[in-house]
């Protein structure tokens, strides 16, 4: 026990060391319209990541004014726009940026470019090249809307084909929401390492004060199986009613709560309250995340059935995520249940590793802001 919690001690304090950011992804949204043979659009970036790029912030002072933000604006406009291509017929289009403006989204402010397109007049589909952020973040995502279309382009697939003269493939738009839920749970650390704590006791078991190695992987697996579909329950519960509008909480909020529960459950592991009745922390838990997905889908401005459609694409996508985690760390952890590098480093050690940076977090997400 003691060899174990120093163990657990080493890989904490190696943890605060790690970077600590585990917030919602990186996003801009470009929406794209048109009125007759006129292409027009607005571009959202958050001002996070253009400071990050151009280093608005000239003071240093960690504080972005909106003085700071007009004396860079041409600057600003032309490094994005280099980021953006648009074509049709083979012929690039012209593309021109208006004055900015300072929008909200989920996770902060943003800087609107309204765009202006000039393009050929003609039927060809309206090719879209999108390459902004991706050498600084290569999880960044542009979410595109052109009409009822809603897309997700990453850095793997930086090119969208839009035939803007037919109504959107809905297969298309299902399955860019289903990679996108895919993308959010396996770059979302805070979710992995919250699921990650969760099932690292799956392959033993507690009697009063002795811990037991599982003997059949049936068992293990039936384990898991009841976590997991608690997590799912609670976490599609809350992605619904937040999508939908029925009920929202703050970023402000949610952010912290999410640090905390992937604290609580890996400290559960070294120091166990719930018992075999870990699938129940799993669903109180649950609901908290499920507000954090809903972070991603709320800013697609879907509505009507195409949030529908949304809705259960990006969830099915993040339920494929979990499997592909658990279809990994299941058959490692039952091989590796016997040694002792399972039970002190894996469990308890990553464990308290796990919670020092979650509280790291929530440190971050309520007083650093």
């Amino acid at each position: 026990m003691k060899t174990g919690l120093w163990v657990g001690l080493a890989l904490a304090s190696a943890a605060v060391a790690l970077p600590a950011s585990a917030h919602k992804p990186s996003d801009s949204y470009l929406r794209l319209a048109t009125e007759g043979n006129a292409l027009s659009g607005e571009w959202d970036i958050a001002l996070r990541d253009l400071d990050r790029a151009l280093v608005l912030d000239h003071d240093g002072d960690g504080a972005l004014t909106w003085g700071e933000l007009s004396a860079r604006e041409e600057e600003l406009a032309t490094y994005a726009l280099r980021h953006l291509e648009l074509a049709r017929g083979g012929r690039v289009c012209a593309v021109r940026a208006s004055a900015l403006s300072l929008v909200e989204h989920s996770d902060g402010p943003y800087a609107r470019l309204p765009l202006a397109v000039d393009c050929a007049v003609d039927a060809a589909p309206l090719e879209l090249t999108y390459s902004l952020f991706f050498e600084l973040d290569p999880q960044h995502r542009a979410v595109v809307q052109a009409g009822s279309q809603a897309l997700v382009l990453s850095d793997p697939q930086r090119v969208a084909r839009l035939d803007l003269a037919r109504p959107p493939s809905t297969t298309t738009s299902s399955l860019s929401l289903v990679r996108s839920g895919v993308e959010h749970i396996l770059s979302g650390l805070d979710h992995v390492l919250f699921l990650l704590a969760l099932l690292l006791p799956a392959v033993l078991r507690r009697k009063q004060e002795t811990t037991s190695t599982a003997t059949q992987i049936r068992s293990v697996l039936g384990d898991v199986v009841r976590v997991v579909t608690a997590f799912t329950i609670a976490h599609s519960l809350t992605l619904g009613l937040a999508a939908l509008g029925v009920v929202s909480m703050s970023a402000e909020v949610i952010e912290p709560a999410i640090a905390a529960s992937v604290a609580v459950a890996a400290l559960d592991n070294v120091w166990p309250v719930f018992g075999r009745d870990r699938w129940s922390i799993a669903f109180a838990l649950g609901l908290l995340h499920g507000f954090g997905f809903s972070s991603a889908l709320s800013d697609l401005g879907l509505s009507g059935a195409s949030l529908l459609r949304g809705l259960f694409a990006f969830n099915v996508g993040v339920e494929l995520g979990q499997l592909a985690l658990v279809l990994l760390f299941v058959p490692l952890a039952f091989v590796l249940r016997h040694a002792w590098f399972y039970r002190f480093v894996l469990l308890r050690g990553g464990s308290l590793a796990i919670a020092a940076l979650s509280l790291v977090w929530f440190y971050e997400r309520v007083v650093g802001g």
